[in-house]
């Protein structure tokens, strides 16, 4: 009997820790999967909002091209995940079946066991009752063996039962979760054939509109050369901003320098001057007789002007404030929040936004919904602030020897000077005539005294 007890421990250990940790990586997976299904059912949503107000001017822009080229990005994402799930479904579902059969063989055993135990028992009531096996024990130690066996005997046929009872339990609940598993497949299969059709009206959308901007070739080129004339004008004008500072901080470098040196040589000529002194009054003779006129106590000397305290500044004229701006801003590499809620719809760099036609953007474009306020992404100080046709209200703030631009904006609730906290309103989101309304943001970094632009993306939280 203890064999067969040890047998089945074993045996119910194994099936339990290989089951455990199987559902324990499922488990991990299938979270991960739904948190990435959930976020872009989101972006999703978002786009669809943005991309109901483009759609709603009868002529096509580029705008609504990108636009419905994040949406066929995301839907292409969706179909993906769903694939993803399937896979994820047929593996579980391997396991709750491999689960089962462990258990329908657990179960056999088990009933193997008993039926054996319930053998033995019948041949034993047979041949001899329980009540003349304990009395026709020789001594009274050899009865109360006897009646231990026969109570273990007992409880183990009990144990067996209830083992029993526990297995089919949940080969039970096994079942019921590979018939909801196989649900769930059926469910996501529709989903996706539904989701893939989505995806083929977003794509004859999206060949709709370059059948429509192909025949305005030569507008949507001029229109593409006006917007690089504009990137050209406004790096240009935030170039002439960063120079002037870049200056500013020099001579507030160079100042600091002669500041320091005065400030140096005052103190070593006070120094000598006190040495002089202090030699001029050593006693060299004698005292005099109490007679003798007594020298005149020396007039004390009044003490010499405090110098007004000078802003230390490193070589390239940052104070210590603005050197642990600029670090703290560098930290936050890829946690920056947002500027504008909404999506990129245009990345930094050179692409082709269609055949033969390329655009240069130094930031990124964020399309989002009319009249959202536009934030500052982190604490820094407003620079300056331009306006021109296409790109509209400009605002530059400084962290440091990092800058951040936002521009295409309707009206600034900011002025020169003005210290922002991350976050803070900078202004309104402008709305251009074929109904898009983006930011286009970017960063710049100060590198040996010269501005370069960085891909704002990396630096910016997750979404």
């Amino acid at each position: 009997m203890n064999a067969i007890y040890r047998i089945r421990f074993i045996s119910f250990l194994i099936v339990g820790l290989l089951t455990a940790s199987l559902q324990g990586f499922a488990q991990k997976s299938r979270q991960q999967l739904e948190k990435e299904k959930r976020e872009n059912l989101e972006r999703l949503q978002e786009l669809q909002g943005v991309l109901k107000k483009t759609t709603e001017q009868k002529r096509a822009s580029l705008g609504q091209l990108k636009a419905i080229k994040q949406q066929i990005n995301a839907q292409n994402r969706k179909v993906e995940l769903i694939n993803e799930d399937l896979k994820l479904m047929d593996n579980e579902l391997s396991e709750l079946q491999k689960a089962k059969l462990e258990l329908d063989k657990d179960l056999s055993k088990l009933r193997e066991e008993y039926a054996k135990m319930i053998y033995n028992a019948a041949k034993r009531n047979n041949s001899l009752s329980e009540l003349s096996f304990l009395f026709s024990a020789p001594t009274f130690n050899q009865f109360l063996i006897r009646y231990k066996y026969l109570k273990q005997y007992t409880d183990e046929r009990e144990k067996q039962v209830s083992e029993m009872k526990k297995v089919q339990a949940l080969m039970i609940s096994k079942s019921t979760s590979i018939s909801n598993k196989k649900k769930d497949q059926e469910n996501a299969l529709q989903s996706k054939i539904a989701e893939g059709k989505n995806l083929e009206q977003l794509k004859g959308e999206q060949d709709k509109v370059v059948k429509e901007l192909s025949g305005r070739e030569k507008e949507i080129i001029a229109e593409v050369s006006e917007v690089r004339k504009a990137n050209k004008q406004l790096e240009n004008a935030l170039t002439r901003i960063i120079q002037r500072e870049i200056e500013e901080r020099r001579e507030r470098a160079r100042v600091a320098a002669r500041e320091r040196a005065n400030r140096e040589k005052a103190e070593r000529a006070e120094r000598e001057r006190a040495e002089r002194e202090a030699a001029r009054n050593k006693p060299t003779e004698k005292p005099r007789e109490n007679n003798e006129v007594a020298k005149a106590e020396p007039e004390s000397k009044p003490e010499p002007k405090k110098e007004r305290e000078v802003e230390e500044v490193n070589e390239s004229g940052m104070n210590e404030a603005e050197v642990k701006l600029a670090s703290s801003f560098a930290a936050n590499r890829g946690r920056l929040p947002w500027p504008v809620p909404g999506f990129i719809s245009d990345g930094f760099g050179t692409k082709e936004v269609m055949k033969n036609v390329n655009q240069e953007n130094h930031g990124i474009d964020i399309q989002t919904k009319a009249g959202e306020t536009v934030k500052s992404v982190f604490d820094g100080v407003v620079l300056g602030i331009e306006n021109q046709y296409l790109m509209k209200n400009v605002v530059l703030v400084q962290h440091g020897d990092f800058y951040t631009v936002y521009a295409k904006l309707k009206s600034v609730n900011v002025q020169p000077g003005q210290r922002l906290k991350a976050r803070d309103v900078i202004g309104v989101v402008a709305t251009d005539g074929e109904g898009i309304s983006e930011v286009n943001f970017q960063i710049w970094k100060l590198n040996n005294n010269k501005a370069n632009r960085l891909n704002p993306e990396p630096w910016l939280r997750p979404r």
